[in-house]
Formats: structure tokens, sequence, C-alpha cells
């Protein structure tokens, strides 16, 4: 029922012009999976569906259909503030990330607060029969993170450099 009501709130915010501008900048997506809706307004409703007691039926239903419910799985995903069940969910996700753009949006903020137990599993997503672009990015962003202080305020220019740099 909630992928449904979802699909549904998607649909109410879809938008012609950036579902034809996402199609151009996503080639590996086939046309007919985008709806067109905007970042920030996935942003918006990841944080509310983020708060549901039935998300994790959603963050289950896999693989989605759309492009958007990719988006708002990484989104969600990357709310989570559990370590374990953070990785859990990227481990249960990655096989479905299909793009760049989904892979870019998932940045849990919690991974940050584990560096160590973070790099294992880099380390096998690393060494795993198809290293994602994923575990590029985390690996880039890991060693980049771990040579500077949490508080830096060069941390965002710096993420954004090295997401930017891998595409």
């Amino acid at each position: 029922m909630i992928t449904k009501e979802i699909i549904e709130k998607l649909s109410a915010n879809a938008d012609e012009k950036y579902r034809q501008m996402q199609i151009t900048t996503t080639p590996s997506v086939d046309s007919d999976r985008f709806i067109g809706v905007r970042t920030p307004q996935l942003r918006a409703l990841a944080k509310e569906l983020a708060k549901s007691a039935d998300i994790g039926t959603f963050l289950a239903a896999l693989p989605h259909k759309y492009f958007e419910e990719n988006q708002l799985h990484a989104f969600v995903i990357s709310l989570d503030k559990d370590f374990e069940h953070c990785i859990s969910q990227v481990e249960a996700f990655l096989p479905y990330v299909d793009n760049w753009a989904t892979c870019d949006q998932m940045n849990p903020k919690v991974f940050a607060k584990h560096k160590t137990e973070l790099l294992e599993h880099i380390t096998v997503w690393l060494t795993s029969e198809r290293p994602t672009r994923y575990a590029l990015e985390s690996r880039c962003l890991w060693t980049i993170f771990s040579k500077m202080s949490s508080t830096s305020s060069t941390r965002k220019p710096l993420q954004r450099f090295v997401l930017t740099s891998t595409m």
C-alpha cells in the first residue's frame, strides 16, 4: 500500500520539462521509468517517509519501477542514524542502483561517525564480483574525510568535487 501512495505523491509532483532533462542526463535509465520530480521535492518526501512506521515495506519492495522511487530510497537510507541498520539497507539496495544519479544521492551522514567499520564494508564492495561506483566513491570520500576533522569547512566542497569528478 505504501508504494502505491508514494507513486501517487510522485505523480502529483511531476514536471514534464524536468523529466525530459533527466532522460537526457541519465541515458542508462529507460525513459519510461522517469516521472520528473525535482530533487528538493524528493528530499522533503523522504524526510516525511523516514518517520513512517511502514517505510520498511517500501524499502523492501525492490526493484522499484521508477527512477524517483530509487532516488527516494537513497534519500531515506541517507537519513538513517543507526549505522548497522543503514549498512544493511545500503547493501540490500546496491544491486538495484543502476545509474550515477541514484548512486550520488546516497550519502548517509552516519558513515562519518563510523569510518573504521565503513572501510571494512567498502573493501567488500570493491572486491565483489561487480564493484560499484558507490564503492569507489565511498572509498574516495573515506580517504578524504579520514584526513580531515569532522568540523572542517572544506568537507562539503571536497565531497562535491569527488562526486562530480567520478562521473
